[in-house]
């Protein structure tokens, strides 16, 4: 399915400079939509674009986007305003992977306990400072004593005589990781929880020495109600 959400060419006319009012109206006027074709449903009513933002999180979009009507286009600037969801989870930390460059911790490995008792992988978080990186690789280094006893994601991880975890862009890059005693907890930020993984932007906002591994459940996390994306867009 195509959605268009902008118009920048119409025919011979160039329509950067007008506001985004106009272009939109134009675009309006010249899509055919159609079963894949789309035309994304637009609001100037605050209590409407609120409604949306709720609803149609279920949907799996981020947020909303917000335009200044009398905005032109300005190629490579971002005059939009994206109203996202946030969260916050308290995740168990069980294995980092060390960053590209060699020198660090790139990532952290983050999970949460399920009603089995055990601890579910939910996705990684990232974009730490150089100096932080270093500082993680020696904070962490302790919890890797006797890790693999009983590390309930080993063979994934690529211990245990299994296939290291490949990325799915780059089947040459080793994703896996250096397991971790399970002792530790953070606190981030999410905007989305689908299918039991977080999506985008997960950010590591602080340690949580005051929580246990096992207090780290799925009962914590909201999950908005599944809705068809197509709902919103018959809006358009």
């Amino acid at each position: 399915m195509f959605v268009a959400f902008d118009a920048l060419w119409l025919d011979d006319d160039d329509l950067t400079e007008h506001a985004f009012e106009h272009r939109h109206a134009r675009l309006a006027v010249a899509l055919q939509p159609n079963a894949t074709v789309r035309l994304t449903p637009t609001t100037r009513d605050v209590t409407e674009a609120t409604d949306w933002f709720t609803r149609f999180e279920g949907a799996g979009l981020d947020g909303i986007i917000a335009k200044p009507l009398a905005g032109t286009y300005r190629p490579g600037e971002r005059t939009m305003v994206k109203i996202k969801h946030r969260r916050t989870a308290d995740c168990v930390v069980a294995g980092y992977r060390i960053h590209k460059d060699g020198k660090g911790v790139g990532s952290l490995l983050l999970g949460v306990y399920g009603q089995d008792g055990r601890p579910h992988h939910v996705g990684v978080t990232a974009a730490f400072t150089a100096a932080y990186r270093r500082q993680l690789l020696d904070d962490l280094a302790p919890l890797t004593d006797g890790a693999l006893d009983g590390h309930p994601w080993a063979g994934w991880m690529g211990y245990e005589g299994a296939d290291r975890e490949r990325s799915r862009w780059n089947a040459d890059k080793d994703l896996s990781f250096v397991p971790l005693r399970i002792e530790r907890v953070v606190e981030v930020t999410f905007g989305q929880l689908q299918s039991g993984r977080f999506r985008h932007g997960v950010q590591l906002q602080r340690w949580r020495t005051d929580r246990t591994p096992q207090s780290c459940t799925f009962d914590q996390l909201d999950v908005a109600t599944p809705v068809a994306v197509e709902d919103l867009l018959a809006l358009g």
